[in-house]
């Protein structure tokens, strides 16, 4: 404290800041997949059609894609220096998440 700008940028202690964001991102993955889970459960119950199919392997698919989202930012929390999160990979991650509400509300509707 109190160093000129930059120093000790090479020992910086990141403390628990990257664990709680990684444990973030799980408790997320695992609402994002009971979530998913129920979504699907409940278009099943209701037959076979088309429509009933489709959006359990929509939400399937948006479940993939939040995965790979999550599993490339927990992986990279692994690092000395962790990046800061892409405007990309935001934007996916909060694009499969309102497309999987959007799922759910069809599927109440």
């Amino acid at each position: 404290m109190g160093g000129p700008a930059g120093a000790g940028d090479e020992a910086r202690d990141p403390g628990l800041q990257p664990e709680r964001t990684r444990l973030a991102w799980r408790r997320t993955t695992l609402s994002y997949t009971v979530v998913a889970v129920l979504g699907i459960k409940l278009a099943l119950m209701g037959g076979t059609t088309a429509a009933h199919v489709a959006g359990p392997a929509l939400a399937a698919l948006l479940w993939i894609g939040f995965l790979a989202v999550t599993h490339r930012r927990i992986r990279a929390l692994d690092t000395a220096r962790p990046p800061v999160l892409s405007a990309r990979g935001a934007l996916l991650a909060a694009g499969c998440t309102v497309a999987l509400a959007v799922c759910g509300a069809v599927l109440l509707w």
